[in-house]
């Protein structure tokens, strides 16, 4: 860092949140005593003061440690006491400063401070002119859409601005981090300062326009679901006056009624209530009411309580089977030996029957002789091109034109819960990425 001019002793004013640029003419509220003795002893003296922020704004008595290195050297134009005894002070920046010693004796606030010269720096003036020129263009396009509000007094003097200055007077009216506020009055060199403003202010724009365009999209959906809203209105009044307007009341009662006599388990009953109940605070004509009503049709629906008794006679149980089937020995045998476990144990819970083979030999046939011989509904569900699992266990409610699975389908198809399934053709699954 350039040091052609010579350390300063004067009074020390820390700051516990404000960051003050040079160039820039900033009030404070000031409360603590020795702060005050600072602005007492600036003003009996030539009003020269250093002011630098703290790391940490809640110690109450700072030492050197807890203090930015660098600061800014100016002045005390004015100290106005208040009723309440805190003191106003009018503070005028000139330049940076580099601390480098304090004493911080009680009623002595007092540091020596090496003030820092940026025309010692090895600029190209040229590239200097276009970065402020740069910044300043692209702070006033900040300034006109409305993200700070400045008069056009405060926003012309830009266009007088030292191109040395220009940085410090943008960031300074610049609502930006603490932290960030504190290392660009850290980083000297005014070229590399106003590089560092310019970025700044380009990731403001991003912001700005990201944040116009998210209002958009909020505002023209917001305008679609008015407008639907309007034609469903419109939709609906045109069918009461046509005659063909249901009562969305006695439809939900007889949605309720339903969940009545379908003789749900208990804790499927509790569901089917709680979104019959959301249900009745929807629209009738919303797409998530539609959703809701298609779920509670698929339960009510559903053969929960209807189930065919088993007749476990093996003697019938072989006689189908040759009626059906000639040949096929052995798999009959192995069926017969199935259901024969079947009726000692009193239950079909067991290893699942495989039938493989090339087409037309009976494999879909023998599964409905089973279920003819028990007494069972049949029902088939095809794999065959089947891409995707949720095709066969269902898909989630929360998109759109979700459908339960092959299976529910398969048993709300059978009309009972016990039937007989044939998953056919599970060599002709794809498999997806």
């Amino acid at each position: 860092m350039p040091q052609q001019l010579k350390p300063v002793i004067v009074p020390l004013l820390p700051m516990r949140e404000e960051i003050v640029f040079p160039g820039a003419t900033v009030p404070f509220f000031v409360g603590r005593q020795a702060s005050m003795d600072a602005l007492d002893r600036a003003l009996a003296g030539d009003r020269g003061i250093f002011v630098v922020t703290q790391r940490e704004s809640a110690v109450e008595n700072p030492q050197e440690s807890d203090l930015f290195e660098i600061g800014v050297l100016g002045r005390v134009l004015q100290v106005m006491r208040l009723p309440n005894g805190t003191v106003k002070a009018l503070f005028e920046g000139s330049r940076r400063g580099k601390l480098l010693a304090t004493k911080l004796a009680e009623k002595e606030y007092l540091v020596q401070v090496q003030p820092v010269d940026e025309s010692a720096f090895d600029i190209d003036q040229q590239k200097l002119k276009e970065l402020a020129e740069a910044v300043r263009e692209l702070f006033k396009n900040h300034v006109k859409q409305g993200k700070i509000k400045l008069s056009k007094d405060a926003l012309a003097s830009l266009d007088g601005a030292d191109a040395m200055l220009i940085s410090d007077r943008v960031v300074s009216l610049m609502e930006l981090p603490r932290e960030q506020k504190q290392k660009l009055l850290e980083t000297l060199n005014p070229e590399t300062r106003l590089q560092q403003v310019l970025e700044v202010l380009k990731d403001e724009m991003e912001i700005v326009q990201l944040e116009d365009k998210l209002k958009k999209e909020a505002t023209d959906q917001f305008s679609d679901t008015k407008k639907e809203d309007f034609l469903q209105d419109q939709l609906r009044n045109i069918q009461k006056e046509l005659g063909q307007m249901d009562d969305p009341k006695a439809e939900l009662d007889e949605i309720g009624e339903l969940i009545k006599q379908a003789e749900m388990p208990e804790e499927v009953e509790i569901e089917a209530k709680k979104e019959l109940k959301k249900l009745r605070l929807m629209s009738p004509m919303s797409s998530e009411a539609n959703v809701v009503r298609n779920y509670l049709e698929w339960l009510t629906s559903m053969p929960w309580k209807v189930r065919t008794e088993d007749n476990f006679d093996l003697l019938q149980a072989e006689k189908i089977l040759d009626e059906d089937h000639y040949g096929l020995e052995k798999v009959k045998e192995r069926i017969v030996e199935y259901l024969a476990v079947a009726s000692l144990k009193g239950k079909l819970k067991g290893p699942i029957l495989c039938l493989t083979g090339p087409p037309g030999v009976g494999k879909t046939s023998l599964a409905k002789s089973v279920a003819r011989a028990l007494g069972r509904n049949f029902v088939r569900i095809s794999l065959g091109g089947v891409r995707d699992e949720a095709e066969i266990r269902g898909h989630r409610r929360t998109y759109i034109g979700a459908m339960p699975g092959k299976i529910i389908q398969s048993i709300k198809k059978a009309k009972s819960n016990n039937p007989v399934m044939l998953i056919d053709e599970i060599d002709k699954l794809y498999q997806s990425n």
